[in-house]
Order: C-alpha cells, then structure tokens, then sequence
C-alpha cells in the first residue's frame, strides 16, 4: 500500500476514535450521536459548492448508505449505554473488516494479494483479541456491537461503489452525509419531543460540530483510500483506531483495561506494519 493512502487512513483513524469517545462521554447517547452525524451534514452542506456533482450512477447508492448509516448511530448509541467503549468499539469495529475481506471477491470481484490476507486478518485477529474481555462489556452490548458490524460491513461495500462510480469520493462523501441527520432527528422527536431535542441540540452543539468534522473527514478519506487500494485492505487498516481508541479509554475516559486491551494494540500494530510492506 502507497505510504501517503496508509497515512491518510490511519489520521482517518484517529479522527474517528476521537468522536466515537465524544459520543461514550456524553449524557446522552442517542442525541449524541444524532449529532455527530448533524454536524457532518452541517459541514458536507457548507463544502457542497466546492466540489463536482457525483455522476447519476452513484444516486441509488447514496440513498441506501443513508438507511444504513441511521442504523449504525442507532446501534452505536445503544451499545455504548451498555458497555465501555474500549470493549465496545473495537468489537464493533474488527468484525466488520473481517466480513468484508471474507466476502469482497463475491460483492466486488476483488482478490488480495496473500500478504495483503495476511496484514488484515492480523488486524482483525488483534482487534477480536478483546472478545476475551467481552465480559466485562454485558452480553446487550455486544450483540449491539456485533450487529452493528454487519451494518458497517453492508455500508462499506455500498460506499466504496458509490465511490467509485460518483466520479469524485470527496462529492460522494459530502451528499451521502446531508440525508442521515434527517432520518436521526426525525426519529428522536417522534421518539422523544421537540422540547427535548432542541434543548439537547443547544446545549451540545459545540460537541457535534466537533465529533462531525471528525466523522465526516475520516469517513472521506477512507472512501477516498479506497478508490486507491482493495476494499478490504482499507477497511481493516481503519481498523487501527483500535490504537488510538485504546489510548482514550485509558488515559481520558479512565476505563480499566486488561491485558488483553494491551495485546491487542500490539497485534493489531503488526498487522498495519504486514500492511504497509504488502
């Protein structure tokens, strides 16, 4: 893998941990989460005129990353209510790649090279390395996790189409974050009332411009990486947030973590080296 798409995903990669830890801090999960992905939308709109319309083929895929990305927040929210986000995310998370390399030659016709195979089913191994400590994470909260890995699994393969097909991975990411905070808070105030939402929103809008920017920009250069290198290669390189999650849970959150925590960073920086050298 080119040096500039590895780096470029693991800044990614960061920037995804951060807001996912943002998301655990807060008082209110679901609301939270809804916006994040507000905030996304917010700067896609504010960018919108800086780029190209995607071509018309990547319209139909747009439209269905939106259904998927409103359940991935739902799931998001509702697993980190119930588990630590050192448990949760890296589940969530490492599932996920190991789904799309084990089905990207049937989705999307791509075969990896056997080191490439090697680097990322590293990756996944060290992030399922915390199944070990599952229980300390209650069984609610890796059922959300696990599906939610199904869910990230269905989004990645229709985005990196969409993608590929839009002609411009910085337009494709931009329109597929407008329609999601739609669906999020159109579903909270059916759920919970204006008065409640709004107040969340005025209170917390700082935190989702943030945690937005940080989703938005991560996700961008995910979908852009992978215009550049095989599906499954970036998606279990992304995976590395691991690394960046396991050091928030840590030294910010101050979770308590096992030695298994600390395994799995170390697995999982071998597979990102596999990577590179692949």
């Amino acid at each position: 893998m080119p040096l500039d798409v590895l780096l470029l995903v693991l800044f990614g990669a960061a920037l995804h941990a951060t807001w996912n830890a943002l998301v655990k801090s807060g008082t209110d999960k679901s609301l939270d989460a809804s916006m994040v992905s507000l905030g996304g939308g917010l700067v896609g709109l504010f960018c919108l005129p800086l780029v190209p319309m995607p071509h018309p083929e990547a319209w139909p895929f747009i439209l269905m990353s939106a259904v998927l990305q409103f359940a991935y927040f739902q799931l998001v929210a509702a697993a980190y209510r119930t588990g630590d986000i050192g448990v949760v995310y890296p589940l969530m998370r490492g599932a996920a790649p190991l789904l799309v390399a084990m089905t990207s030659g049937f989705v999307l016709g791509e075969h990896l090279t056997p080191a490439a195979t090697v680097g990322v089913l590293v990756i996944c191994a060290g992030v399922l390395t915390l199944a070990f400590e599952a229980r300390h994470g209650g069984r609610r909260a890796i059922l959300y996790a696990l599906a939610n890995a199904v869910v990230i699994a269905s989004y990645t393969f229709v985005d990196a189409a969409g993608a590929r097909v839009s002609g411009n991975a910085v337009s494709y990411t931009l329109w597929m974050s407008l329609l999601p905070p739609f669906l999020l808070f159109g579903w909270a105030v059916w759920r919970r009332g204006s008065t409640t939402v709004w107040t969340h929103v005025r209170k917390n809008w700082a935190r989702g411009l943030f945690g937005g920017v940080g989703s938005i920009s991560s996700y961008g250069l995910a979908l852009w990486a992978m215009t550049k290198a095989p599906v499954a290669t970036v998606a279990a390189l992304r995976e590395s947030a691991i690394l960046f999650a396991l050091f928030i849970s840590v030294f910010i959150l101050k979770e308590t973590a096992s030695i298994w925590r600390y395994i799995a960073g170390a697995v999982i920086a071998a597979g990102v080296l596999v990577l590179k050298l692949a």
